[in-house]
C-alpha cells in the first residue's frame, strides 16, 4: 500500500510539473500553471517528480478550469456502466469512463483499442496515457499484458520474421485472443505474478517450448504501431520506462523474481517491441536504466531471449541491435574515457553490452547452423610441462589448466560462434569502433584475467571488438605469459642448479634452416612442450645480427618458403586458387607435420606474420568444424562447381552421367588411386535419389578423411603452443587467417600518415618529401620488398599498414651509403641524400639485395 501510495504522488508531482494545475495565479514554483515557471522535458519532469517527493515538497490541488487534466490525479469520481455504448458524451460521462479504466491493471489488444476508440471521439488521450503510465510502469502490470490463450504454432512462430498479411483480420484475431485470455487471467493471479503464486503462471510454464514466451508479440507489434505514431502517447510510454527500470532491476538482483515466475520475462519482451527505443528521448534515462536491468536476468532468462529472437527477422534483429550500439556509442561519445577514467566503469556502456551479446547469440541460432560436422579431439591430450609440480608448490598454479574459456551463455545455448556458417547480420555490424577507439586494452586485459564481479572486461564480449583490439589482447596474454615461463625457468635453476635459459634458443644454418629448426623444435616438443611458450630467439650462425624481432621475421619467412616449396611435396599447390593444401599421399611421416603446426603457433604466439596460403577451411579445422561441401567452393572451386551441377541437374544422373560411389586421385607421380566412398562403391550408381549423399561423402574425403593423420598432428603441434591461449575464445577463423597471414591490403598512404621521424628529420624535410614521392611511385613488387627490407615482412599487420608504427631516422649526410633498417623495431636509417634521383637509386639497390643481418 506504500509503494502505490508514494507511486500515486509521484505521479501528481509528474502532471503538476508537465501539465500544470489549471489555476492562472499558481503561486507553487513547482507547478506549470504558475508565472515564469521553465518547461522542462519529460525526462527532466520525471526525474523531478521523484526529487520533489522526496522532500515532501508543495503540491497544487486541480483547479476546476483544467477539466483536461484533473482527472489525472483524481481519486474519486462516478461511474457508469452506459460510457462505452453513448458516443455523444456529456462532461459526465467523460468523467466516468475515466474513472472506469482506474481498475485496468493490465492490457489487452481489445482494451487498448477499446481506449483508444473513446479518446479519439473526445480528441482527449489522457485517459489512455494514465492507464499506458500505470500498465507500463507496472512490472506486475506488464508482465500480465497481452498474454496470448495458447501457445504459438511453427507457423506462428515463422510469422515473428515479420512477413506481413492482411493486417485488418490479424487485428480481429489477436483482439480475440487478447479478450479470450484477459477472461482467465483474474485480478488474483495479476496481483500475484510479481511472487510467482499465481497457478496460471505456473501452467503457462508448463506448455511453453525452451524459446517461446506467453505474450502475444504480434499484437504487441500492432498496438506501438497505432500508439507510437502520437507525440503525447510516446511519451507515456518513455516516461513509464523511466518508473518501471529500477523497480525491476531490484526485483532481479534481490528477490530472485525469475526463478519464481518465468512469465516475468514478459516485460522484456514487450519492452524491446518498442521500435522507438533507439530514439534521442531514451538514451539519457530511460534505456541506460532498462539496460541495467535486462543486464541482471539470470542466464536461462538470457538464454530464453535469444531463442526467442532467434525467430525473428534480420530486419527485427538489426533494430535491437541498433538500439544498443546507438546507446553504447552515444556514452562512449558524450564521455570523455582514458586511463583515469574507464569505459569499463561506465554502468550505461557495460549493461549495453551484456544485453548486445543477448541480441548476438540470437543472431548466430538464427543464422545458417552446423552442429554436427566437428573435429574429433585429440585422443592424446597435450603433455603438461614438468615444471607444474614447482609451479604449484610455489603457489603458481596456472590457470586454463583445462583450455581457453567458453562463455557461458554459449554453453547455456548449446552453441558456439562456430556453429553458424552464415548469421542473419554480418558479424562485423557487432563491432562498435568508437568503443574500441576509447578502451584501455592493458586494463581490460588484467580484469579478463582476474575475473572479479565488480570489473568488467570487454573480452569477454569479443563480438564488440575489432580484429585490432582483440590482437592487442592475445599480445598481452603471450607476453605475460613468456614472462611467467622466464620467471619459472630462473626458480628452477635456483632450486635444482640447472643451467638457466629463459628463451626458447634456435641456432640455425641459412642453407640447413629446416633440419636445424626442426630438429631442435622436435627435441622441445618430447623433452619439455612448456618451454616452446618461451619467447623466441633466433640466431643465424655466422651473422653477427641480435634477435629483438626481426631476425625472428625472417626465420619463419625461411622456413615457410622451405615447407611449402612443392618440391618437398608435404604440401600440393592450386595454380588457380593459388592455395596450398595437405598432401594426402605425402611421405613425410606425422611428426614433420607436428613441427610445421608448431612454427604456425609459434608465429601467432611471438607476433609474427607468415606469407602463407591456406583456404578457410584450414582455419575452421583448427577452430574444431570439419570441412563440409561448401568449403570447397574456395578450397577446390573446379570440384564443387561439378559437385554442385550434379545436385542441380534436372536429366536422370545414373543413365547421364554413370558415375558410382568409387572416386579416383592422383598421387604425387601421377598413378591413379582409387577409393570407395561406400562398401562396393564401384557397383553402387549415383541415382537422383542418392546423390546429396554421393556429393557430401565425397567433400568429407576430399576435406578431412584423405588428410586425416596429416592434419591431425598439423592441429597437434598447433595446440601445443596455443592451448592455454585466448585465441579460441576471441578469434573466429577469418581472424585467425588475418591474425597469421597479416592484411594483404597494402595502404602506403595510411603508413605515410602514422610513421613518426627522427635524428633530425620531420615530415616537411625535403628528403622525407622526395622519399614518400619515390616510395608511391614503385610498383607492387617493389614496395613489399621495400616493407621487407624495413619490417622483417612482406605483409601489413592486423589492421593495415597505419597500425605498422615505422620510425625513419636520419642517418648522417649525403653518402654513398645503402639505407639501413632496424627490422625489430620498423626503423628505416636514411642519409640525407643530395637529389631525389640518387635516393630511388640508392633505395632500390638496398630492397633488392637486402638478405642477412651485420653490425653497423
Amino acid at each position: 500500500m506504500k509503494r502505490a501510495a508514494a507511486k500515486h504522488l509521484i505521479e501528481r508531482y509528474y502532471h503538476q510539473l508537465t501539465e500544470g494545475c489549471g489555476n492562472e495565479s499558481c503561486s507553487n514554483s513547482w507547478c506549470a500553471s504558475s508565472v515564469g515557471f521553465n518547461r522542462m522535458d519529460n525526462n527532466a519532469a520525471a526525474v523531478k517528480a521523484l526529487e520533489l517527493y522526496k522532500v515532501n515538497a508543495k503540491l497544487c490541488d486541480p483547479h476546476p478550469s483544467k477539466k483536461g487534466t484533473a482527472s489525472a490525479y483524481l481519486e474519486s469520481g462516478a461511474h457508469s456502466n452506459s460510457a462505452c455504448s453513448n458516443r455523444k458524451m456529456n462532461h459526465k460521462d467523460v468523467h466516468s469512463v475515466r474513472d472506469n479504466f482506474k481498475d485496468v491493471n493490465y492490457l489487452t489488444e481489445e482494451k487498448v483499442y477499446e481506449i483508444l476508440d473513446i479518446c479519439g471521439e473526445k480528441e482527449d488521450y489522457s485517459p489512455l496515457i494514465r492507464v499506458i503510465g500505470r500498465v507500463f510502469s507496472s512490472a506486475e502490470g506488464l508482465v500480465q499484458s497481452f498474454r496470448r490463450s495458447k501457445p504459438h504454432t511453427k507457423e506462428e512462430l515463422k510469422s515473428l520474421q515479420g512477413k506481413d498479411e492482411d493486417k485488418d483480420e490479424d487485428e480481429k484475431e489477436a483482439a480475440a485472443c487478447s479478450a479470450t485470455a484477459m477472461e482467465d487471467d483474474s485480478p488474483a493471479s495479476s496481483s500475484s505474478s510479481r511472487l510467482g503464486e499465481g497457478s496460471s503462471g505456473e501452467n503457462d510454464v508448463q506448455k511453453l517450448a525452451p524459446d517461446e514466451v506467453s505474450v502475444d508479440i504480434e499484437a504487441v507489434r500492432r498496438v506501438y504501431g497505432r500508439l507510437l505514431s502520437n507525440e503525447k502517447i510516446e511519451a507515456a510510454f518513455l516516461n513509464a520506462l523511466v518508473y518501471l527500470s529500477p523497480n525491476v532491476e531490484c526485483d532481479l538482483t534481490y528477490h530472485n523474481v525469475y526463478s519464481r515466475d518465468p512469465n516475468y520475462l514478459n516485460l522484456f519482451v514487450i519492452v524491446m517491441e518498442n521500435s522507438n527505443l533507439h530514439s534521442p528521448e531514451y538514451l539519457e534515462i530511460a534505456l541506460p536504466q532498462f539496460c541495467k536491468a535486462m543486464s541482471k536476468l539470470p542466464l536461462a532468462a538470457q538464454a530464453k531471449l535469444a531463442r526467442l529472437w532467434s525467430h525473428y527477422s534480420a530486419e527485427q534483429i538489426r533494430r535491437m541491435l541498433e538500439t544498443f550500439q546507438q546507446l553504447i556509442t552515444y556514452k562512449v561519445i558524450s564521455n570523455e574515457f582514458n586511463s583515469r577514467n574507464l569505459v569499463n566503469d561506465d554502468d550505461a556502456v557495460v549493461a549495453a553490452t551484456k544485453c548486445l551479446k543477448i541480441v548476438y547469440y540470437a543472431n548466430v541460432l538464427g543464422g545458417d547452423l552446423d552442429m554436427e560436422h566437428n573435429e574429433e579431439e585429440d585422443e592424446e591430450p597435450i603433455p603438461e610441462s614438468s615444471e607444474l609440480t614447482l609451479q604449484e608448490l610455489l603457489g603458481e598454479e596456472r590457470r586454463n589448466k583445462k583450455g581457453p574459456r567458453v562463455d557461458p551463455l554459449e554453453t547455456e545455448l548449446g552453441i558456439r560462434t562456430n556453429d553458424c556458417r552464415r548469421p542473419l547480420i554480418p558479424f562485423e555490424e557487432f563491432v562498435n569502433e568508437p568503443l574500441n577507439e576509447v578502451l584501455e586494452m592493458d586494463k581490460d586485459y588484467t580484469f579478463f584475467k582476474v575475473e572479479t564481479e565488480n570489473k568488467f572486461s570487454f573480452m569477454t564480449c569479443p563480438f564488440i571488438l575489432n580484429a585490432v583490439t582483440k590482437n592487442l589482447g592475445l599480445y598481452y596474454d603471450n607476453r605475460i605469459r613468456m614472462y611467467s615461463e622466464r620467471r619459472i625457468t630462473v626458480l628452477y635453476s635456483l632450486v635444482q642448479g640447472q643451467q638457466l635459459n629463459p628463451y626458447l634458443r634456435l641456432k640455425v644454418r641459412r642453407d640447413h634452416i629446416i633440419d636445424d629448426a626442426l630438429v631442435r623444435l622436435e627435441m622441445i616438443a618430447m623433452e619439455n612442450p612448456a618451454d616452446l611458450k618461451k619467447q623466441l630467439y633466433v640466431e643465424f650462425e655466422g651473422e653477427q645480427g641480435v634477435d629483438e624481432g626481426g631476425v625472428s621475421k625472417e626465420f619463419f619467412q625461411l622456413v615457410v618458403e622451405e615447407i611449402f616449396n612443392p618440391d618437398i611435396g608435404m604440401f600440393t599447390y592450386d595454380e588457380r586458387t593459388k592455395l596450398f593444401w595437405f598432401n594426402p599421399s605425402s611421405f613425410e611421416n606425422e611428426g614433420q607435420y607436428t613441427l610445421i603446426g608448431i612454427v604456425l603457433g609459434l608465429a601467432i604466439y611471438n607476433n609474427c606474420i607468415l606469407d602463407v596460403h591456406f583456404p578457410m577451411v584450414v582455419y575452421r579445422k583448427l577452430m574444431g568444424k570439419k570441412g563440409t561441401f561448401r568449403d570447397l567452393a574456395d578450397a577446390n572451386p573446379v570440384l564443387y562447381q561439378s559437385l554442385k551441377e550434379l545436385l542441380e541437374y534436372e536429366g536422370s544422373v545414373e543413365e547421364d552421367m554413370m558415375i558410382t560411389f568409387q572416386i579416383s586421385q592422383t598421387d604425387l607421380f601421377g598413378n591413379p588411386l582409387m577409393y570407395d566412398l561406400r562398401e562396393n562403391g564401384d557397383k553402387i550408381p549415383v541415382t537422383n535419389e542418392n546423390r546429396k549423399d554421393f556429393v557430401a561423402q565425397y567433400a568429407e574425403y576430399m576435406l578431412n578423411k584423405s588428410v586425416e593423420k596429416q592434419f591431425k598432428a598439423f592441429r597437434r603441434g598447433f595446440h601445443m603452443v596455443t592451448n592455454e591461449s585466448p585465441l579460441k575464445y576471441l578469434f573466429r577463423p577469418e581472424e585467425i587467417e588475418l591474425l597469421i597471414c597479416g592484411s594483404r591490403n597494402l595502404d602506403f598512404l595510411a603508413l605515410e600518415e602514422t610513421t613518426e621521424y627522427d635524428g633530425g628529420y620531420n615530415r616537411d624535410s625535403r628528403i622525407i618529401k622526395e622519399f614518400w614521392e619515390t616510395l608511391h611511385s614503385f610498383g607492387e613488387e617493389q614496395k613489399r620488398l621495400f616493407l621487407q627490407f624495413t619490417t622483417g615482412t612482406d605483409r601489413a599487420p592486423v589492421g593495415g599498414l597505419g597500425k605498422l608504427k615505422m620510425i625513419i631516422a636520419k642517418n648522417g649526410p649525403d653518402t654513398d651509403r645503402l639505407p639501413t633498417s632496424h627490422t625489430c623495431f620498423n626503423v628505416l636509417l636514411l642519409p640525407e641524400y643530395s637529389s631525389k634521383e640518387k635516393l630511388r637509386e640508392r633505395l632500390l639497390k638496398a630492397i633488392t639485395y637486402a638478405k642477412g643481418f651485420g653490425m653497423l
